[in-house]
């Protein structure tokens, strides 16, 4: 499976056959069975509820290390959140490093992808050792990038301190492409929350998966992408929404879809020693030497982490809503977020990696427009984005939202060259820019920041998550730096009038090493991908972007 794919894009993927196991190679890749073999499986069924035992996530952890160190600014901030925003990829991987060692009571995980690569296998390693310091942990994913991996997800489950779940499983573990044919329905209905959480006292939120791409390691693709460190009231909220996922009907424990290790203890060791085995091998590393001079290593070395208090609250589906028909919103975060940000008076900043507005949502915006609201809109470029049928979605709506007054930027892949000179990029990646984040905020004191696009699939199809910051010191933060290098980064998209007087064409305007140039055709799209563009809007591919 391409680390590239994200929404409906990978169920196309799985649909083709092509879908790949991403986990640990310790046990060689899957081999896939024989076509009579995979029909007469086809049938396979989901277990029974029954299999599943609920829990919660643990109330008395104030007395804990990470409860103890967030007493004083409680304190002095009551009723208010802390909030720490992660924007390079290795502060990302370093905070999360951090819950997993500071944790002392339980640790939640809720992933759509968790790679094992370079930073999947360092995060796992941090995980399971502490379960071996007596953490409960919960780790629920998605269950579409897992093929193959069932050796390897049933040696972790078989911690006694761990247990592993997963969302919306193929009951057919053998040959999935065969039941996601008959089954489609169903399994294109996917968990795209990112969530980890440490002794209900510290979590990390946002828009990263667990994989390189995500954490500036990957040298093919590099993910653009922000999440936020919170503790304080806000936790508990993300726990709830967590809990609702790990007990709900969607999510299934590994013991019951697969057999256990004949020999657990043996399992649970040879995955120690391969954990640690590439924990020696990472140290080494120019990765690992970049961990330890990120901001975030050394804000934590220094005790310094810089903090910003506000009121904070989560927004989310509930995990009912992959069994509802998509047309069901009782259950979606989307009506909520929509009324987050129809509350601008002066700015609505939307980014947003995957844009594909329908009517409705165009209309909307220009209406924001019309009275008085600079509604803003950062997506990837066609060169950036890793999902072609996506910009073909997004790209007919541009000079609709054009001629109404909204401003359009896209990222240019070349965006992390532009800021190689700031410091902004990471020094081991060599790899070309994406657009990964979702955040908006709203009139600078208000920023929501999480999964969910602004998209047909994450409003109707897939679960969404996401925290809501009010703090104007740190949204003037990332606003301004925003701005500051916006034109470097990405392309304005602007509509140039027709001297004849005919239809106004589109044209894209950037800064190249200071000097403004401008583009007036799409920039780097070939004769053949505009002609490829052109067939995939031709598609009834809408509802599933």
């Amino acid at each position: 499976m391409s680390h590239c794919l994200e929404e409906i894009h990978e169920a196309q993927v799985v649909a083709a056959g092509k879908a790949q196991g991403r986990w640990l190679r310790r046990f060689g890749p899957f081999a896939g069975s024989a076509m009579a073999a995979a029909l007469l499986t086809a049938c396979a069924s989901l277990p029974e509820p029954a299999s599943r035992t609920p829990s919660q996530a643990l109330a008395d952890t104030a007395g804990t290390r990470l409860g103890r160190a967030l007493a004083p600014g409680q304190a002095q901030h009551p009723g208010q959140s802390v909030f720490y925003p992660l924007s390079s990829g290795p502060d990302a991987l370093v905070a999360r490093l951090a819950l997993a060692r500071g944790a002392e009571r339980s640790l939640d995980l809720q992933y759509y992808i968790f790679d094992g690569d370079l930073t999947g296998k360092t995060l796992l390693a941090a995980v399971v050792a502490a379960a071996d310091r007596g953490v409960r942990v919960r780790l629920l994913l998605d269950d579409l990038h897992l093929s193959g991996q069932d050796r390897e997800l049933a040696a972790i489950d078989a911690h006694p301190n761990i247990e592993v779940r997963l969302f919306n499983p193929f009951a057919n573990r053998s040959a999935r492409w065969l039941e996601f044919a008959t089954d489609f329905r169903r399994l294109d209905r996917r968990m795209h929350n990112k969530s980890m959480t440490a002794d209900n006292q510290l979590t990390v939120v946002g828009g990263r998966n667990i994989g390189d791409p995500y954490f500036s390691a990957s040298t093919a693709t590099d993910f653009s992408d922000f999440d936020v460190l919170a503790g304080g009231p806000v936790v508990p909220q993300v726990s709830a929404v967590f809990d609702d996922y790990w007990n709900g009907a969607a999510s299934y424990p590994v013991a019951s879809l697969m057999p256990a290790p004949a020999d657990a203890q043996a399992e649970v060791q040879a995955l120690r020693t391969y954990l640690d085995e590439h924990a020696a091998e990472a140290r080494g590393s120019d990765y690992a030497r970049e961990l330890l001079d990120s901001g975030m290593a050394q804000a934590l070395e220094g005790g310094k982490v810089p903090a910003y208090w506000g009121q904070g609250s989560v927004i989310a589906d509930q995990a009912v809503k992959v069994t509802l028909p998509p047309e069901d919103n009782s259950s979606h975060a989307i009506p909520k977020l929509v009324h987050l940000l129809d509350s601008a008076q002066r700015e609505l900043a939307l980014v947003s990696p995957y844009f594909v507005p329908n009517a409705t949502a165009v209309d909307w915006l220009a209406g924001m427009a019309r009275r008085g609201v600079r509604v803003g809109i950062l997506t990837n470029s066609f060169a950036a984005t890793d999902v072609s049928a996506v910009h073909a979605g997004y790209a007919p709506t541009r000079k609709a939202l054009l001629a109404a007054g909204i401003q359009l930027y896209e990222l240019k892949p070349s965006a992390y060259a532009e800021m190689a000179h700031e410091g902004h990029r990471s020094l081991i990646s060599k790899s070309r820019a994406s657009l990964h984040a979702k955040s908006y905020m709203v009139d600078r004191h208000l920023l929501f920041v999480g999964s969910l696009n602004l998209d047909p699939r994450s409003a109707r199809l897939n679960t969404e998550m996401g925290v809501v910051v009010d703090n104007a010191a740190l949204c003037t933060q990332l606003g301004a730096a925003l701005d500051e290098r916006l034109l470097d980064v990405a392309y304005k998209v602007m509509l140039e009038p027709d001297p004849a007087g005919g239809e106004p064409k589109l044209v894209w305007v950037t800064r190249d090493n200071g000097l403004l140039r401008t583009y007036d055709s799409e920039p780097d799209m070939s004769v053949f991908q505009h002609f490829g563009q052109g067939l995939l809007r031709l598609l009834p591919l809408q509802e599933e972007l």
